[in-house]
């Protein structure tokens, strides 16, 4: 299933290669860190050493800056790392020199969220090649080399998606469904497809639903996701009762077609990463779901693999990381630390932000004000 559904979406994959922003970060930093080490500066610093961390993008979605990096730093210098946070931007050169300058300081250890898996790839065998070890940080890079990876689950994350809209539509038979999924570059895009098709397609196969359009977007790329979505939605009559947005920045290019047309807050439509954004979305009504997945559990996670991996404790590695992820290119079992995300209603709203991954002030201005007082969100 999960090789057919990645060949399914790089058939139906756009060719657009820019990034622009919809709904995009918060923050409009580039690269950013906590040491401003020279490439060639050796790594000392921290009691544990130096760890190097690569982020891949800001355009696409607000968590890589918003929670990934201070949360990362957080948990890495709570191991006694030295830590050295990069975004590439989106930049895939950018992307493998940051990775030169980390491998050219010697760090302890690498962690990269890549831009893709060929990139990520590339990486992870220089890194071994200078015998750094690596770790796949949220996405499998697919024929890779890292030996340890930490995500959530993320098969469940499109399961997820898949059953909270097959609930939104279950009182309305034959319900038409657009799916726009992400990058099929990116392992996770695969694997949240594999998910919702896991709940789906027996909904198709029976008539409960019926399958409009299942596209890819490059890169994530929000405006070409809203774009791509407006094609479909037109050649379709204007028709159109749920919609699969595999993130909340898709969700919010959809959401923003969907009130051109007069459709906002009639259609379910899914998302992911709880952003601020999508929380407001819910909250108004426009967007029907998101996944939530506590970044600060992820960040601790690869910092617990980091301090194993610093002093060559495999056996303590091990003993977190005690899931298995398939690689199918690399025809490899990845030893995986794979964390439990959460469907997220108008009323876990509250949950996301009493937890701390949004401030009440990013969501419940404004219009919002009410609502959140009625579900007792300040």
């Amino acid at each position: 299933m999960r090789t057919k559904t990645l060949s399914l979406l790089a058939t139906v994959a756009s060719v657009s290669l820019v990034l622009t922003a919809c709904g995009a970060n918060s923050s409009n930093s580039g690269t950013s860190s906590s040491s401003s080490a020279p490439a060639s500066a050796p790594a000392a610093g921290g009691a544990s050493g130096k760890v190097g961390v690569i982020l891949p993008e800001t355009a696409t979605s607000a968590r890589w800056e918003a929670f990934d990096k201070p949360m990362l730093e957080k948990a890495l210098k709570a191991k006694g790392f030295d830590v050295d946070v990069q975004n590439a931007q989106g930049d895939v050169q950018k992307f493998s020199t940051l990775a030169d300058g980390f491998i050219t300081q010697g760090v302890k250890v690498l962690i990269i969220a890549a831009i893709n898996s060929e990139v990520g790839s590339a990486v992870a065998k220089k890194a071994k090649n200078a015998g750094i070890p690596t770790i796949d940080y949220d996405r499998l890079n697919l024929g890779g080399s890292s030996d340890y990876y930490v995500s959530f689950d993320n098969v469940k994350v499109g399961a997820l998606q898949g059953q909270g809209l097959a609930d939104a539509l279950k009182d309305k038979k034959g319900a038409q469904v657009i799916q726009i999924e992400g990058a099929p570059t990116d392992n996770n895009a695969t694997l949240f497809a594999n998910g919702q098709a896991s709940v789906l397609d027996a909904k198709y196969a029976s008539g409960d639903l019926k399958k409009v359009q299942i596209q890819a977007i490059d890169n994530w790329d929000n405006q070409k996701g809203g774009q791509t979505f407006e094609q479909i939605l037109t050649a379709n009559g204007g028709r159109v009762d749920g919609v699969v947005a595999a993130n909340d920045g898709l969700a919010g290019a959809v959401i923003t077609v969907l009130k051109k047309n007069g459709l906002n807050g009639k259609v379910p439509v899914t998302g992911q990463d709880a952003t601020a954004d999508g929380l407001k979305a819910i909250l108004r009504g426009d967007q029907y779901l998101t996944i939530f997945k506590p970044i600060e559990e992820e960040a601790n996670g690869a910092a617990d693999l980091a301090a194993a991996l610093a002093k060559g404790d495999k056996a303590a590695a091990d003993a977190i990381a005690k899931g298995v992820s398939k690689d199918p290119t690399g025809n490899r079992d990845v030893k995986s630390l794979l964390l439990e995300p959460k469907l997220t209603l108008k009323d876990g709203v509250k949950e996301v932000i009493t937890k701390g991954y949004v401030k009440a002030s990013e969501v419940c201005a404004g219009d919002l004000q009410a609502v959140c007082t009625q579900l007792g969100i300040s």
